[in-house]
């Protein structure tokens, strides 16, 4: 059985246009460059969690029961995925770099916050897939 993954898929491809947007304007004093810089801070926010949440989900199938994989901390979800070979560790060194940002930067949604985001989206997003189609492969396998 499948994960549906539709809302993570679908919050990646608003992250990347919305990045596309900001690339593509390239004058950072514009309006619009506020509200895409904005949009691209909520979505990677959105990503982040339903990167977790639907992780939790995908372990839940290497536990003896899913309370096990409901119990597991952020962090740790991404440390299992590697553990059963679902994700290189490379790429969970990015996982947790990306949840460290997010929570050093909880309550600070000024524009030094904001622009840092920006700089780690292009490879987060192309984490980002690459854990989508993790998470919705067959649990089953």
């Amino acid at each position: 059985m499948s994960i549906d993954t539709t809302f993570l898929r679908r919050c990646v491809s608003a992250l990347e246009y919305a990045f596309g947007e900001i690339d593509a304007l390239g004058d950072a004093g514009e309006y619009i460059y506020d509200i895409y810089r904005a949009a691209c801070v909520k979505e990677f926010e959105l990503v982040l969690e339903q990167s977790g949440k639907l992780l939790r989900k995908r372990l839940a199938a290497f536990f003896a029961s899913n309370q096990q994989a409901d119990s597991l901390a952020f962090k740790d979800l991404f440390r299992y995925a590697a553990k059963h070979g679902l994700i290189e560790t490379d790429a969970v060194e990015r996982w947790l770099s990306y949840r460290d940002h997010r929570n050093a930067t909880a309550h600070d949604y000024g524009k030094d916050f904001a622009e840092a985001t920006l700089k780690l989206l292009p490879k987060f997003i192309a984490d980002a897939k690459v854990l989508a189609d993790v998470i919705e492969a067959a649990s089953d396998e």
